[in-house]
This record gives structure tokens, C-alpha cells and sequence, in this order.
């Protein structure tokens, strides 16, 4: 227990929860202010997805790289299951607004759109650091966001995230960034800063 309590400080987890928490909270207040419908629109529905992805972001990595490198623990199994609770936590403060008079949905998008963009920011973080591994989901999202592709097979791909919940490529693509990111971050971990970066922590 004490172990969890030292790892959730040193990856300033319980800010992260906050400012997700705070996330969810503001594009759902804006929906249910400036909106008449009761089911929130695609691109509010990604953004949030991308907000609270982005804030836990600082999460992948600790303050000590070789702690991050040590053989003394057995870090893959507790890498995988940081990410799991990530999306657990994404998935869940968004399926929660089913309860309101605003509803982030469906679920099958915000489920492959949360394991899809994890697993891309994890991947960022294994190869180039944990600082700046929240740049390419924010710009790729963004612009698939605002220029979703329906045809050919390559738009539906580079835009996966904004393509509706039923669609293969889209699901195929999110799967593929999910596993991959499990898998290069599980095994190789955040990758090492610069001297000057990691002094300034």
C-alpha cells in the first residue's frame, strides 16, 4: 500500500485525476448550457476524449529515469496496469454523463477513441518522452476532428478518431495504436530526458 501511495504522488496522479475530472466537468457544462440536445455532438464527444487523455499524460513517467530503468521491479505488468486504470478512469468519467441530461456518446466511440489515443500517447512517451507525448494526439485529433474523411480507405484510417462508432478501419486503427502502445511502453517504459530536462523537475 505504502508502495501505490509513493507511485501515485511521484506521478502526480491525483493532480491528473483533477484536471480530468475538471475536464469532463467544463465540456459538459458547456454542452448542457449551450445546447438543446440531450446527446452530445461527435467532435465535443473526441475532444473530451483527447482533454482527459491529455491530462494524465504526465502520469507515464516519474521523476528518477533510472528508477524507470531498475530490474528490481518488475515494471511491465505495473506499466500495463497503469494504463488499463487510465482507461478505465477516461471511459468512465465520460460513460458517467449517461446519467445527466447531457450524454457523451456512444459508448463504443469514447471506448476506441480512449484506448486508441492512449495507446498513441503511451507510444509518444516510450519514444519520445513523457513532455512531449501529448503534441500528436492533440494535433492529429484535432485535424481529424475538423476534416473527417468518409472515402477512400487511407481518410477513414488517418482520421480514425472521428469516424462513426460502426466503422471497421476506424476501430482497427485505434486497436493497433492501443496494442502497440501497451506493448512498447509496458516493455521499454518513458523515455530518458536530457540532463537539462530532468533537472529542471
Amino acid at each position: 500500500m505504502r508502495f501505490l501511495t509513493l507511485y501515485l504522488r511521484s506521478r502526480r496522479a491525483p493532480l491528473a485525476l483533477a484536471g480530468a475530472i475538471a475536464s469532463t466537468a467544463v465540456t459538459w457544462t458547456l454542452w448542457s448550457v449551450f445546447s438543446d440536445s440531450p446527446e452530445a455532438g461527435v467532435p465535443m464527444v473526441i475532444l473530451t476524449v483527447l482533454l482527459l487523455v491529455a491530462a494524465l499524460t504526465a502520469t507515464l513517467g516519474g521523476p528518477d529515469d533510472a528508477l524507470e530503468a531498475t530490474a528490481a521491479l518488475r515494471w511491465p505488468p505495473r506499466r500495463i496496469a497503469h494504463l488499463m486504470v487510465a482507461f478505465l478512469l477516461v471511459t468512465g468519467l465520460i460513460l458517467v454523463t449517461w446519467a445527466t441530461g447531457a450524454r457523451f456518446g456512444p459508448g463504443w466511440l469514447v471506448i476506441r477513441d480512449a484506448a486508441g489515443l492512449l495507446g498513441l500517447t503511451a507510444l509518444c512517451a516510450a519514444t519520445i518522452g513523457v513532455p512531449k507525448a501529448w503534441f500528436l494526439p492533440l494535433g492529429w485529433t484535432f485535424a481529424a476532428a475538423l476534416f473527417p474523411q468518409a472515402d477512400p480507405l487511407a481518410g477513414r484510417v488517418l482520421t480514425w478518431q472521428a469516424q462513426a462508432p460502426e466503422s471497421t478501419s476506424a476501430a482497427v486503427t485505434g486497436g493497433l495504436f492501443a496494442v502497440a502502445g501497451i506493448v512498447v511502453y509496458a516493455v521499454s517504459g518513458p523515455a530518458r530526458r536530457a540532463p537539462a530536462e530532468a533537472a529542471q523537475q
